[in-house]
């Protein structure tokens, strides 16, 4: 980001609220770097309708194609893949089979076509029937070692498309009874199948990020379920490769189904050096279910928060919005999160910009003192 004194002198010119075309002088004035994941313009199924909520409407078109034409309808930057949309017959939740060369040459051509960056390559191991018993901590050693090639194989995708970074989620690795497994031996090999990819990512110049998340698809934990598990794994796995290429992912609305304050999470990986490869943001409700809802649509004092410890930690990556619009235009879905997401982060701006006061309150020990520095800009006009 480009936060320094000069820029912050500049938040008077976006004093009163964000929207259109003042929304990208902010992010370009301060440097932010916006993104979503192809499949927030795409449509969503659940258990209640499996086929998803446009299956009756013929002018809704489906595919990585169309999704990337939705993400730039919202005026948004970055773009975000997963390897099984570019496999034929392939969406973010599954493909079939081999990667279509076609496919991906006209996503390359899409990209050109609508300005959007690629950022960053996800790794689907958890949507076939294959990974119903984990990926790359499969009980079975035959199906670790596909789930490890298939990782493999994703990163000579990301590099392929452009991105910076490989991210790995272990939706199917976990468990869901007590008992159910060998807790020591799945870490053993999850560590073992990371540090193989780490290693694949670092040869081809892209850095590697985990993400963290209680449950779901998972019912009892996912292997990891905490930021901090998360962490330990990318330092052990650092130490083994000799280098510091993996880092951890956060997702905003992970963070708030576990209850985790996620704020203090970024200065605890900033403690442990471990570095954050990307940035999930959305919307849940602590005990809930993955919700994926509107980015900012919850706490402003929790998200402007979060907004606050990213700039005072100095990330500098890419947020990349992942929301499930079940029943919403995607497009007005996506724009909505980039609009309330500019107008938290332009409070979060603002309170940086008294930095040198909030510390002072801090320092007292009396939180009343904080609240009075942060109240107004958070909750005035």
């Amino acid at each position: 980001m480009n936060i320094s004194p000069q820029t912050l002198a500049r938040l008077d010119e976006y004093s009163n609220y964000l929207e259109g075309k003042q929304i990208d002088d902010f992010f370009q004035t301060f440097g932010i770097s916006f993104s979503a994941g192809h499949w927030c313009g795409g449509d969503f199924a659940d258990r209640f309708a499996p086929k998803g909520y446009n299956w009756d409407n013929p002018d809704f078109k489906t595919g990585i194609l169309a999704e990337m034409e939705r993400v730039s309808q919202a005026k948004i930057k970055g773009i975000e893949f997963t390897d099984a949309s570019f496999q034929s017959g392939g969406s973010a939740f599954g493909g079939e089979g081999e990667v279509d060369d076609s496919l991906v040459k006209a996503a390359q051509d899409a990209l050109i076509e609508y300005s959007l960056v690629p950022t960053n390559m996800n790794i689907n191991t958890w949507s076939h029937p294959k990974w119903k018993f984990g990926g790359i901590t499969n009980p079975n050693p035959q199906v670790r070692r596909d789930a490890i090639d298939l990782c493999l194989a994703a990163a000579d995708l990301g590099k392929r498309m452009g991105c910076g970074s490989l991210q790995l989620w272990p939706g199917s690795d976990g468990w869901d009874y007590n008992f159910e497994v060998n807790y020591g031996r799945q870490l053993d090999w999850f560590i073992e199948g990371c540090i193989a990819i780490n290693n694949k990512a670092t040869e081809i110049g892209l850095v590697f990020g985990t993400e963290a998340k209680h449950k779901e698809p998972r019912e009892g934990n996912m292997i990891l379920y905490n930021t901090a598990k998360a962490a330990c794994v990318a330092m052990e796995v650092n130490r083994a490769c000799g280098n510091t290429n993996m880092g951890v992912v956060i997702d905003y609305g992970h963070e708030q189904m576990v209850g985790t304050e996620p704020a203090d999470n970024l200065y605890f990986l900033k403690r442990m050096g471990v570095p954050i490869r990307n940035f999930h943001i959305n919307s849940a409700r602590f005990k809930s279910n993955d919700e994926d809802r509107i980015c900012g649509s919850d706490d402003v004092w929790r998200f402007t928060d979060f907004c606050y410890a990213a700039i005072d930690t100095n990330y500098d990556g890419w947020f990349g919005l992942d929301q499930f619009t079940y029943r919403m235009d995607p497009v007005r879905g996506m724009s909505l999160s980039r609009e309330l997401f500019a107008n938290h982060f332009k409070k979060a701006l603002n309170i940086y910009a008294r930095k040198d006061e909030l510390e002072a309150a801090r320092a007292s020990g009396k939180a009343e003192d904080v609240i009075d520095v942060v109240k107004k800009t958070l909750l005035g006009n």
